[in-house]
């Protein structure tokens, strides 16, 4: 029997519905959902403590009200645009340390129980000198230690890591997520990855029979939760339901899940829409793509 969990990431709020009133009421009158992976675009984590902690308590009583969990809250579009902890200058690293620090416990915060995102992106100059790349991922494994002993001590059950397709990146395909994991060994905290599809199914990369199979065989147990998109297989697309060039078959998706037994790990659907386009057709878009992605979760 499935037992899908679907859920939305609030990354459709960005700058339209900020306030958590506003994003609440369409989650639970528009959506029809119970469960909301927060992202860090509607609170940044180096806003002052005092601000940051007053709007992450007004978050939490205001999703309570409106009966939502919070399962997570997620690096967004923002922070994403950094190269983070994969920063090439040493200092720039300590900061994005500082950063994931603060949103360790502004997770907490909102009552979320688990913490994560991307790590971060190196630069051309820096993946281009395999010395410097080494040393900089046996730095990054070092600071996922320390994000996991400050979940742990935030009360926080898991920190999540998104593997992109950007060879840049850490990690960015099924053997180097392994080989991540490998390298990190135990942890204050579980490590759980996050598979987006978009990414995993990015045919520029991983070639034209690009499948989800390989990475659901091989990361399995591995997999916290998904990411749901509807894409084109040629660009992280993160487009809702309908589009006229998405390709993405959710029900085929479940299917999977249904047979690795994998059906028990949320999934939140995760679109991006343009700043310009019209918050009334954004409205209709993200309810239609809740929509057309629940006739699958039956």
């Amino acid at each position: 029997m499935s037992q899908f969990q679907f859920g939305v990431n609030l990354s459709f709020a960005v700058k339209r519905w900020p306030e958590p009133e506003a994003w609440a009421r369409i989650v639970r009158e528009v959506l029809n959902l119970h469960i909301v992976q927060f992202t860090f675009d509607l609170l940044d984590p180096w806003w002052p403590d005092d601000e940051r902690c007053a709007l992450a308590g007004q978050i939490k009583a205001v999703a309570a009200y409106w009966d939502i969990r919070i399962h997570s809250a997620f690096v967004g579009l923002a922070s994403y645009t950094y190269n983070g902890l994969l920063h090439p200058e040493p200092a720039l690293r300590r900061v994005a340390l500082e950063w994931w620090q603060r949103a360790v416990q502004t997770a907490a915060s909102l009552g979320a129980t688990a913490v994560g995102g991307p790590l971060g992106g190196m630069s051309c100059q820096q993946v281009s000198d395999p010395s410097t790349k080494q040393r900089v991922r046996n730095e990054l494994v070092q600071h996922v230690h320390q994000i996991a002993h400050w979940a742990a001590d935030a009360g926080l059950q898991a920190v999540l890591i998104e593997p992109t397709p950007l060879t840049r990146e850490i990690p960015h395909t099924v053997e180097d997520a392994l080989h991540f994991l490998d390298e990190i060994g135990s942890s204050a905290v579980p490590i759980h990855y996050v598979l987006d599809v978009g990414h995993a199914l990015y045919r520029p990369l991983y070639g034209l029979d690009a499948s989800l199979n390989t990475w659901l065989t091989s990361l399995g147990e591995h997999i916290g939760l998904f990411h749901l998109q509807n894409t084109d297989f040629q660009s992280d697309s993160h487009w809702g339901w309908p589009h006229e060039q998405g390709k993405f078959d959710v029900s085929a998706f479940t299917q999977q899940l249904s047979e690795r037994k994998l059906d028990n790990r949320p999934i939140f659907l995760e679109v991006f829409y343009p700043f310009e386009l019209s918050d009334a057709q954004v409205l209709e878009n993200i309810a239609s793509s809740v929509k057309h992605c629940l006739r699958s979760f039956g």
